[in-house]
């Protein structure tokens, strides 16, 4: 077949110009001035910007109109234009109707060609960290051995990490798609997203597509219409003129052609380039002469040459031709012509006599690599609608098994092995199908992978297989499709289905309670874990793994039956732990968890937690991306760390699960949620711009994934938080407003307290006391009631006790005193600290005072940045009452420098007024000397000394560029340049001489 290709090109080589010769006339570009103008200019524009300095000058030029319209020869004359410019770069991929279920066919095509050329060393810097997530996706490598399966989006977050380091070093980049609306969803997806960043980088997108949506397939409606909007050149292809058709029939026919002959040919095909050409092809077929007498039968002709019927193929070719067609058609683009032939079953000499005829017949041309593809389209569609059915589906698995015998892997060939007819009940067919479904989860394409176990399923797998097939099923669509994994895992569960192996029934369980917890069905997926555990038997570990699941999507419901009574059964359960294996350490994790919410004493929960580590980092088996427990037994030890006051370790972890998460490609729910805890700790550090960064990158991420997940309710509650305490308490509102933190509340956020609680906080920070005292007071009883007293998690008798000040001092005083009581139990510096502080503002006079110095002295202990803030100003304020006024403004400096630091602008403009009114400086000038690092204070006393740079740097035995930006941090702190440093730091000038 390797010489058979050799011959092939050979061939081309000495027809390809007399092909070309033959049909310039037909093919020449005719009524496109005006998008021809605007690709040119596109290009231009592209090419000088660049060449200009300018990176953002992407842009999308889009051409659409109906099938055989000319955007095909449009986008080979827009290739030519932009390989003719010096140093730019031209990508160019096509849609493939058989293509379409072939997961990134469109953009491998664009790349490979590309990221294959790119030398070693440039290749790993353009791949970065997305080496193991792109390679595989793109077919530029195998999937490591026990690689995780990818999620879909940090298939399509690697590749915009990979164009945009691709781009600048192939800049000016133009890359071209032909057939859009047949591209792979998982192509089609990308580039529309693409299409956004595109235009921030030296990128000129091309994309060309039929306008009818009934063109494209329904589950592309969404990127098709974002396509459209997106496009900063649109245009949609008119048909061809009178005038054009008329030229095109004369350089066929010359001189004879009759007007009226002409002019009926245009009306018959409408203006349309293709049906013109196919009717040109009959009428000289047919040696009908071009005259008026002859144009009735044009309308016969054009049925024909445009509706191409199997007797039409089969007249037109002949049998072996015609199947040699087929075999082409099913291959779609890029048709290996030795691959045909034996999908055809056809000798070497047959093969090339058929390929001959299907050149003359203008079916197939001939690429540069050798390869085949069809004149148009279209031609190829109709070659393939006339396959009987049976035929279509018998050389669909002849074409699966000659694509494996060739090397081309089980991803290439499940495109054929889904299109064959089920029923037989091959065990071999079902083996294949399954083994393909898993290649495909390791390079993103869940759907993919699901087309091939709806088809093993329907072969069907022998009974002993089809529960095992229907797990597998499920599981595929564990990261993109909840609602079909819950199905697939309920059905695989069932023992009508057929038995499933012991192993597989504990995992198939843990996965569904997964995805139900993850949908806010945190009661039902304790159930199935729980009822599952009753009925495990011979399997400890397994069990073990079921009932600890069971317990922690209790942990995080905000309503339970019997709240006090499971945490006596959980604290039994550890007790008994004699091992210190994964499933040991996952109940000293979630025993730690529950201890934090019921407010025990931080030092307990501590010690569980400390015992699950290994120096310091996650054990193996329970690491963030372990497929065993999944992320949340992290999660939740993360969390006790993090309200115990050692958010130092908290974030360590939490840093881990972001880089583990993108380093194994998953960018929806999982990476969403470790940007919510990592916003969580910064809230908690009193770092707030940082934590409203990442919990606003988890909201959209949540977004992204569906609507209002149990994901996005924590993001937002915590953001809520987060702006109450910069000040933005109307935006605060707006948002927890659209997310309906309001009665009828709902079970919706897993790791914070409920909706009444917060929305509480939100009411008091609004001045409306009697609904925050109502709606705190509703939290408070569902709190007691599971028996969770833990102050810093919910503060809700501290903020009940302010809310019921003013109408009911006894009550509030009896609540601030019971939420110290409770913060002392459970003993952090934050916590006690956080409850004074709030008692302190239902007291006045020195009473007030007292509690707010203990308040300090606890958070100015503790890792709490901005409650150290906030008590720092309400005990200057408090100072200021009872007349210390030199006291007051010394802690409202303090106040005002922490809340700077913590981003806190509102309690900024607090400290600041309270100082304005009473006459103190809003502004306290620093001593400089108290803001220069040690190093920048050794170069400065040195400098003061009127030492050059290069003195200084010998004598400080470091290098001269470090002076030198030292030196200039020395002078933009001290407000001076080096004539008036001694002054600005209040040193005295050196004597002349004096540095000698």
């Amino acid at each position: 077949m390797t010489e058979q290709r050799h011959e092939l090109r050979a061939e081309a080589a000495g027809a390809e110009k007399q092909d070309a010769d033959a049909l310039s006339p037909r093919v020449r570009l005719r009524d496109r001035d005006a998008e021809l103008r605007s690709a040119e200019a596109a290009v231009e524009k592209l090419c000088r910007e660049f060449a200009a300095g300018g990176t953002e000058i992407g842009e999308l030029l889009t051409f659409s109109g109906r099938p055989g319209i000319g955007k095909t020869s449009l986008l080979h004359e827009v290739r030519r234009i932009a390989k003719l410019r010096e140093g730019a770069t031209v990508l160019f991929a096509r849609g493939g109707e058989r293509q379409f279920n072939e997961p990134y066919h469109v953009l491998r095509q664009l790349l490979q060609p590309v990221l294959g050329d790119l030398a070693p060393d440039e290749f790993r810097q353009v791949m970065g960290t997305w080496e193991e997530v792109v390679g595989p996706a793109m077919g530029l490598k195998q999937p490591k051995s026990g690689a995780r399966r990818l999620d879909p989006q940090g298939v399509r977050d690697g590749l915009d990490y990979v164009l945009t380091q691709l781009a600048p070093r192939r800049a000016p980049l133009v890359m071209i798609v032909d057939d859009l609306h047949w591209a792979d969803l998982e192509s089609l997806g990308w580039l529309t997203q693409f299409a956004v960043r595109a235009r921030e980088l030296p990128v000129l997108l091309v994309f060309a597509y039929r306008e009818d949506a009934a063109d494209w397939q329904p589950e592309a409606q969404d990127q098709r219409c974002a396509v459209t909007g997106l496009a900063t050149r649109r245009h949609e292809l008119s048909r061809l003129s009178l005038v054009s058709v008329t030229d095109m029939i004369r350089a066929e026919f010359g001189a004879k052609a009759e007007d009226s002959f002409c002019y009926e040919f245009w009306n018959v095909v409408n203006g349309n380039p293709y049906e013109a050409v196919a009717l040109l092809d009959q009428v000289r077929d047919q040696a009908l002469e071009p005259v008026e007498e002859n144009s009735q039968q044009l309308r016969e002709l054009a049925v024909d040459a445009t509706g191409m019927t199997l007797k039409r193929w089969l007249d037109r070719l002949g049998a072996t031709t015609l199947r040699f067609a087929w075999a082409a058609a099913m291959l779609g683009t890029d048709i290996r012509p030795e691959l045909a032939a034996r999908i055809s079953t056809q000798s070497a000499e047959g093969s090339r006599e058929s390929i001959k005829q299907l050149r003359r017949q203008r079916v197939l041309t001939q690429t540069p690599n050798g390869n085949l593809e069809f004149v148009h389209p279209l031609i190829g569609s109709s070659i393939y609608n006339t396959m009987p059915e049976s035929t279509r589906t018998g050389m669909h698995g002849v074409a699966a098994a000659e694509i494996e015998n060739a090397g081309l892997g089980l991803l290439a060939a499940s495109r054929h092995l889904v299109e064959t007819f089920p029923g037989e009940g091959d065990d071999r067919t079902v083996r294949k199908l399954r083994r393909a479904a898993q290649e495909h989860l390791m390079i993103g394409a869940p759907e993919a992978a699901q087309r091939c176990l709806h088809r093993a399923l329907a072969e069907p797998p022998d009974d002993e297989d089809r529960a095992e097939v229907l797990y597998e099923l499920g599981c595929s669509a564990l990261l993109t499709d909840p609602g079909a994994t819950v199905n697939q895992l309920r059905l695989a569960l069932d023992p009508d289905e057929g038995p499933l192996r012991p192993a597989l029934r504990v995992d198939a369980t843990f996965r569904l309670s997964e995805v139900l917890a993850h949908s806010g069905q945190l009661g039902e997926a304790a159930r199935v874990c729980q009822e599952e555990a009753e009925q495990t038997v011979g399997d400890p570990a397994g069990r073990l793994r079921l009932e600890a699941a069971s317990f922690m999507w209790h942990a995080y419901r905000k309503s339970e039956e019997d709240g006090p009574g499971r945490s006596e059964r959980l604290g039994a359960l550890c007790r008994s732990l004699t091992g210190r294996e994964a499933a040991d350490r996952a109940v000293l994790a979630l025993r730690a968890w529950d201890l934090t919410l019921r407010g025990e004493p931080s030092a307990e929960v501590l010690r569980h937690a400390d015992q699950v580590l290994d120096q310091g980092r996650l054990p193996k088996g329970l690491g963030w991306t372990d497929n065993t427990w999944g992320f949340e037994l992290p999660a939740t030890l993360g969390l006790s760390y993090t309200y115990s006051d050692r958010i130092a370790q908290a974030e360590r972890l939490f840093g881990d699960a972001i880089v583990q998460f993108e380093v194994a490609g998953w960018s929806g729910a999982h990476r969403g949620f470790a940007y919510f805890l990592m916003g969580l700790a910064r809230f908690r550090r009193g770092l707030l711009a940082e934590a409203e960064d990442f919990l606003r990158r988890a909201l959209r991420l949540s977004e992204r994934i569906g609507p209002k997940l149990p994901l996005a309710w924590d993001a937002v509650g915590v953001l809520v938080d987060t702006l109450i305490a910069r000040g933005r308490i109307n935006e605060a509102w707006e948002l927890a407003s659209g997310f309906g933190f309001s009665p009828p509340y709902h079970e919706t956020a897993m790791v914070l307290p409920d909706a009444a609680s917060l929305y509480g906080k939100l009411l008091l920070a609004k001045g409306r006391n009697a609904g925050a005292a109502a709606a705190l007071t509703q939290a408070g009883a569902q709190l007691d009631a599971r028996g969770w007293h833990n102050t810093v998690w919910a503060p809700w008798a501290g903020h009940l006790a302010i809310a019921l000040a003013q109408d009911e001092p006894d009550s509030a005083r009896a609540y601030a005193e019971r939420s110290v009581r409770d913060a002392r139990r459970f003993g952090t510096a934050s916590a006690i600290g956080t409850a004074l502080r709030l008692h302190a503002q239902i007291e006045d006079g020195q009473q007030a005072v007292e509690l707010l110095e203990q308040a300090v002295r606890h958070l100015g202990q503790s890792p709490a940045g901005y409650e150290h803030a906030v008590a720092l100003v309400e005990l200057g304020a408090a100072l200021r009452r009872v007349g210390r006024l030199e006291d007051a403004q010394e802690y409202l400096y303090q106040g005002i420098e922490l809340a700077q630091h913590c981003a806190a602008d509102g309690l900024v403009e607090q400290a600041r007024r309270e100082l304005a009114n009473y006459g103190l400086r809003p502004n306290r000038l620093a001593d400089v000397r108290e803001i220069l690092s040690q190093p920048e204070w050794d170069v400065a006393r040195l400098a003061v000394r009127g030492l050059p740079a290069q003195r200084i740097a010998e004598e400080l035995g470091v290098h001269l560029s470090l002076v030198n930006r030292r030196l200039a941090a020395v002078y933009r702190k001290a407000g001076s340049g080096p004539d008036g440093l001694a002054s600005a730091l209040g040193m005295p000038p050196e004597q002349p001489g004096s540095a000698d």
